[in-house]
């Protein structure tokens, strides 16, 4: 059974935040098409955990809150017609917060695009602000009650509600809605006019869709699973966030937000998730001496986590069994995966 090296996962992730799609990488890298979607879950979780713990009493002055669509197994509108469609195939909303300043990716939520999303959602980011800040959102209705009931009073908030006209009449099937005008409307506290804007989420959602390949709109690229579809999102921030330079800054956003004194690399990606894996994980193998149930001797099973055994033979003793394990098992090991 073989392992992939730190290296070798660092590629594959790299390639996995940079849009190329789990096919592409098989291609690219030899690994399995399974081994790279349970990689992709894997970091996914390792992500979303430190992520959490980690983007915690930021510093945020003014946040921007935009929603972006996307599907699971098929869309809505084909879901019944799908064969074996799973119950969560369908649409899928990523609600997503970003610092206008920092361009730090606050808070996430992958959901329908209704009240519980948004009360969930906004709750999410309250609670990772460290202090009152100015809050836009689009004209998202939900966004009014879910906005009240996790901030209170204790934010300055407002919404840009933009109008849409008909797109031309030669341009219809793939064609944007044309944005015709956009009103500014104080929602509560004292936003400041001029900071009433979703151009830096809206721009953030533009940057998912091109880093996640899941995500680009007029393809056959989709998620067949919502959890390797969450695991790609939390992985996309993650890489965002501490490890691509964000091109105006100069810096990561998490090093522009205090989160980080760093810049990561892919690398330091791998070593978290390998942290993650171990606190999170029984051992890759464990080694068990046995006697054998018919004549003298004793063998040692290696049991792998997947569930694979392999047994080595021919010890006459307990003892020589252990002293194997102590002093020749890591080269046993070291042949096994490069065999």
């Amino acid at each position: 059974m073989n392992k992939l090296t730190r290296q070798a996962r660092a590629q594959i992730l790299h390639l996995l935040c940079e849009g190329q799609s789990i096919r592409a990488i098989t291609r690219l890298t030899g690994a399995s098409k399974n081994t790279v979607a349970k990689l992709l879950v894997d970091a996914g979780h390792a992500c979303a955990a430190y992520q959490d713990k980690a983007l915690r009493k930021l510093p945020c002055k003014r946040v921007q809150m935009d929603e972006i669509w996307s599907f699971v197994y098929a869309k809505a509108s084909n879901v019944k017609a799908a064969k074996a469609a799973p119950v969560t195939a369908g649409d899928v909303w990523t609600w997503t917060a970003i610092c206008a300043d920092t361009k730090l990716i606050v808070s996430w939520l992958l959901g329908s695009r209704d009240m519980d999303a948004a009360l969930a959602f906004t709750h999410d980011l309250e609670s990772r602000l460290a202090n009152r800040v100015q809050l836009t959102s689009d004209g998202h209705r939900p966004y009014l009650q879910a906005v009240d009931a996790a901030f209170g009073g204790e934010v300055d908030y407002a919404m840009l509600i933009k109008h849409y006209g008909s797109p031309p009449q030669s341009e219809t099937r793939y064609s944007p809605a044309v944005c015709t005008g956009a009103e500014k409307k104080p929602v509560s506290g004292n936003p400041d006019s001029k900071h009433i804007s979703t151009s830096y989420v809206e721009r953030s959602n533009l940057t998912m869709r091109m880093h996640m390949r899941r995500f680009t709109r007029l393809t056959n690229a989709f998620s067949k699973k919502v959890e390797n579809h969450a695991a790609a999102i939390a992985l996309h921030t993650m890489y965002y966030n501490f490890v691509r330079i964000h091109q105006t800054l100069k810096v990561t956003p998490a090093m522009a937000a205090g989160v980080s004194d760093k810049l990561w690399e892919m690398e330091d990606l791998v070593a978290m998730l390998e942290k993650w894996e171990f606190a999170n994980f029984k051992p890759e193998y464990q080694f068990v001496v046995r006697q054998y149930a018919i004549g003298k001797g004793h063998s040692v099973s290696v049991m792998w986590r997947g569930g694979e055994v392999d047994t080595i033979f021919g010890f006459e003793k307990e003892g020589d069994a252990l002293e194997w394990i102590r002093e020749k098992s890591q080269a046993w090991l070291s042949n096994r995966a490069s065999g």
